[in-house]
């Protein structure tokens, strides 16, 4: 079976892509000047290599435009007359080809042919190019600064008096080198790359690697010459002309770390300093290989699509997920800050020094990054509680994996869209959580140790899925690579690790343990978890999943693999209950028999200490899931959490109040109203001594910090009255104050809310949106304002957003979705999608994070036939523009999601409140 599925992945992934080598003409290709194309793969042939890049560039920051030149060093692999090479949106003023000694191969002006459709150009050589030789490739071009947030493109902030400063800024992950440089844009062609940018003497240029020195060229302009970096791919060069200042500081092994910002925004660089010095020296310890480069600069770029970026030497943020200021920022903005950076600093070693060969594997990237947040945040921050949040991630992750329209996370992915949509949950949280996952199944230092093995194996290289699992297997061969299946041993068992973790890649979805108590025999099941079950059939997955359970007369974690559709364990003694998956550290939900469900809903209610908080917080998850999924009762769910008025962790007690708000929610918007009051008056009851200890300060722990901003948001959004007094006073101090006075950080965005809902309240905020100069304090004010309940000033938000001034566009999916949320908004925001599609795909292309949020943010709000059918006839009109687009599958299987629990559930929940309220 496990040679099968190896083959067969191979099959799939080699098969589907066209990889000949053939240099004849492709017929059917034509380039924009009518001739044949040379190539006809949407991927690069591979019988030229480039070496190193020796790349000048200039950009106009008046102009807006920039132009520069490119001499690669190539290696022929293949004779051939034929360079094929990746540009977009690239004007190509003078190609020629050089020898070894840099003399012209022809004296007749070369041309260039180019093929839009596949991003690429071909230059041909009168001469042909000898395998075996080396030969230089010389470029010069231009193109206008980008007005996107790809490629080499424009970025503007404004100054406190007012006045408009232009940027020029990168990004090029996954495919958007090419709109910078001509250039081999594909993860296996590492090269090293020797940068020099010119500029003017009132702006800086940053680049990968550190200034060499600095040359003055004439006409008051500057040329910044950079030493040669390392072995690299494409995606991850960077440069950068501005004007920002910085902080520095020296890791204990000699690293220089600096943080750039918008001058005026100086003071706010300070923690990100400090965090990133103490990340980068634990990566250092716990990678047991030393950063690789002289420095690492982290910059805040004021237009930013992605959280931020992990250019080598030279990583890119949105404001928001690098500048704190403790005068503003909440507990929870810093422990985004902290694992932003603990993510992009995890990828200077996963993702850059070992890359992944293609983009099908990307989660070797961005699940490792992911999982190392946690990780690292753990070691060196454990006062910022990431551990509590970790469970979100998975929670997240099965969200998503539980759909049809999920996908394997290893997937094939061929062009640039497809590709963009790979940077997914999938990718970072369910690669996260297998991670997590394997680290319980090896041990923390097995696990440790073989990623060390892995890093310095494929160091400077590009990897495969298989590679990692090859690196994990404590090889006793003197790490030659081998095709015999070496084995771990896990509670006892001999366990073909290879094996396993190919079930966890290369088939979607998330594994439904069932469980049966008879005496002390348990009767194991496992199948696929579906919250809507369609033709493909669950029964026909199979895991190898490392079982974990605890039982009442246990003090310790019991261990067995289940390689089986089912399988009989034989506990030592008969029990009162048992608790499979400890701790959460499975990728697995589970489903009890009910003797079993009532013996943990007992449990929780007379001593819910007897299990961790991860426990407690991943029962009341899996009933709710089961409940979606049409395997539970609503009842069993809700009568589980009965329990939480003696809970005392948020995290539990978070995750049972956001099951309840979500259904709410979903019934509010169904304009269903006795439902939605009673609802309403059973959460406040209920949680009422959790509402009313909360103090409107920024006191106590972090895990007490987030419970006190999530609990009085919710009051405050139910129109609890001591909430909404309390927050009507401090918004009106703050108003008194003309913004001036400090809010309690962790419930300013609760205060701003309650303020924004009458018309001088709102019309402050957004004052105060348009000169705030923190990010942070700016998206909270954003918030708040689309919560308005008047339909007209929503309206307003979304032009505003369109306009692309007041509110900058790299906030128009977020926005949308705020807006979307609203019960007012909901259609208000859908309507506003449909009518502005191709604007709103012109700024943010198709696959990108910004579409996806945007069809995800107003489709899944969702519940009936009509709405759905609507949403599917939109889709269905683009067809031609969106076909490829996964997203719109999950989308519209989240709002058959919506209709299918309603329908279910509905009037048991009605039941049930009139019930407990009587």
């Amino acid at each position: 079976m496990h040679l099968l599925l190896v083959i067969l992945f191979f099959l799939e992934a080699r098969f589907c892509v066209q990889t000949s080598d053939s240099n004849s003409p492709a017929g059917d290709n034509l380039a924009t000047n009518g001739l044949p194309f040379p190539w006809s793969k949407v991927r690069l042939p591979n019988y030229i290599v480039p070496v190193h890049y020796h790349l000048l560039i200039h950009p106009n920051l008046t102009t807006l435009r920039f132009n520069g030149s490119v001499k690669i060093e190539i290696d022929v692999k293949n004779n051939t007359n034929w360079v094929v090479l990746h540009s977009k949106n690239l004007k190509i003023f003078t190609a020629t080809v050089l020898d070894e000694h840099e003399a012209h191969l022809s004296d007749k002006v070369l041309s260039v042919l180019e093929y839009p459709s596949h991003e690429q150009i071909a230059i041909f050589s009168p001469k042909i190019l000898t395998s075996g030789e080396k030969y230089f490739l010389h470029l010069e071009f231009g193109a206008p600064l980008s007005d996107g947030f790809y490629g080499f493109y424009k970025s503007t902030y404004k100054t406190k008096a007012g006045e408009t400063r232009v940027l020029a800024s990168t990004h090029f992950e996954p495919t958007s080198a090419r709109m910078a440089l001509p250039c081999f844009d594909e993860p296996i062609f590492k090269a090293n790359y020797t940068v020099r940018i010119r500029r003017g003497p009132s702006h800086i240029a940053l680049s990968n690697m550190p200034l060499e020195q600095t040359v003055e060229i004439g006409n008051g302009l500057f040329e910044d010459q950079f030493e040669v970096s390392v072995k690299m791919s494409s995606y991850l060069l960077a440069f950068i002309v501005c004007d920002f200042r910085s902080v520095s500081g020296m890791t204990a092994t000699g690293i220089n770390i600096s943080i750039y910002a918008v001058p005026e925004k100086w003071h706010q660089t300070h923690y990100a300093l400090e965090a990133a010095l103490r990340l980068m020296e634990f990566y250092e310890q716990y990678f047991n290989i030393l950063y690789p480069l002289p420095k690492l600069d982290l910059i805040a770029i004021p237009d930013f699509q992605s959280g931020a970026m992990e250019n080598w030497g030279l990583t890119t943020y949105m404001e928001t997920s690098l500048l704190y200021d403790p005068d503003i920022s909440s507990a929870s903005d810093k422990l985004w800050v902290t694992m932003v950076i603990g993510h992009e600093l995890a990828h200077q070693w996963f993702g850059n020094l070992v890359t992944m060969e293609w983009w099908n594997d990307i989660w070797l990237n961005e699940g490792f990054a992911r999982y190392m947040e946690f990780v690292s945040l753990e070691a060196v921050y454990p006062e910022l509680k990431v551990e509590d949040h970790f469970l979100d991630t998975c929670f997240g992750a099965i969200g998503r994996d539980s759909l049809n329209s999920s996908r394997p996370i290893s997937s094939l992915a061929e062009n640039p869209t497809q590709i963009k949509e790979m940077f997914d949950t999938v990718s970072y949280d369910k690669g996260a959580c297998i991670l997590h996952m394997l680290r319980n199944f090896l041990t923390s230092e097995g696990f440790q140790t073989g990623i060390i093995r892995y890093l310095r194996r494929f160091r400077y290289s590009n990897a495969r899925n298989e590679d990692l699992w090859d690196s994990l297997i404590k090889n006793t061969d003197n790490e030659r690579h081998s095709s015999i299946c070496f084995l771990y041993r896990f509670a006892g068992e001999h366990i073909d690790l290879k094996k396993m973790m190919y079930t966890w890649t290369i088939q979607k979805g998330i594994p439904l343990i069932t469980v049966k108590r008879q005496g002390r025999k348990l009767y194991i099941g496992q199948e696929r978890f579906l919250k809507i079950v369609l033709p493909d059939d669950p029964s026909c997955y199979l895991w190898h999943i490392p079982l974990t359970y605890k039982t009442s007369h246990s003090d310790h974690e019991m261990k067995h693999i289940l390689t089986t559709k089912s399988d009989v364990l034989t506990l030592d003694e008969e029990v009162d209950w048992v608790k499979l998956n400890s701790d959460m550290n499975g990728y697995y939900i589970v489903h009890y028999d009910e003797e079993g469900w009532n013996a943990l809903t007992e449990l929780l209610r007379v001593n819910h200490t007897a299990l961790s908080f991860k426990d407690r917080a991943s029962l009341i998850h899996n009933t709710f899931q089961l409940v979606t999924a049409g395997r539970l009762s609503l009842n069993r769910a809700l009568d589980l959490i009965g329990y939480l008025k003696s809970e005392t962790h948020n995290v539990p007690l978070l995750q049972g109040l956001g099951y309840l708000q979500s259904f709410y929610k979903l019934i509010d918007k169904r304009n269903i109203a006795d439902v939605t009051h009673n609802l309403k008056t059973y959460i406040l009851q209920y949680f009422r001594d959790v509402i009313d200890k909360q103090s409107w300060s920024d006191d106590g722990m972090v895990s007490d910090r987030r419970l006190r901003e999530e609990v009085l948001s919710l009051a405050c959004d139910f129109d609890y009255p001591p909430c909404l007094e309390k927050a009507k006073q401090l918004y009106n101090s703050w108003v008194e104050s003309n913004g001036t006075i400090s809010l309690p950080t962790d419930v300013s965005e609760t205060v701003y809310m309650v303020g924004a809902q009458d018309d001088s309240g709102w019309a402050f905020l957004l004052e105060k949106y348009g000169v705030s100069m923190c990010e942070t304090e700016k998206s909270k004010f954003l918030s708040a304002l689309a919560s308005s309940k008047d339909s007209e000033k929503l309206s307003r938000l979304l032009q505003l957003g369109m306009d692309g001034t007041l509110i900058k566009t790299q906030n128009v999916p977020s926005l949308i979705y705020m807006v979307a949320r609203n019960p007012v908004g909901h259609f208000l925001a859908w309507d506003f999608v449909k009518k502005h599609w191709n604007e709103l795909v012109e700024k943010f292309p198709l696959g990108s994070f910004g579409i996806r949020n945007i069809i995800v943010g107003t489709v899944t709000q969702f519940s009936s036939t009509e709405e759905l059918r609507e949403v599917e006839d939109f889709f269905k009109s683009i067809t031609e523009q969106v076909s490829q687009l996964r997203v719109i599958q999950v989308a519209t299987e989240n709002v058959e999601k919506n209709i299918m629990w309603l329908s279910r559930n509905l009037e048991t929940m009605r039941t049930w409140l009139q019930q407990r309220l009587n």
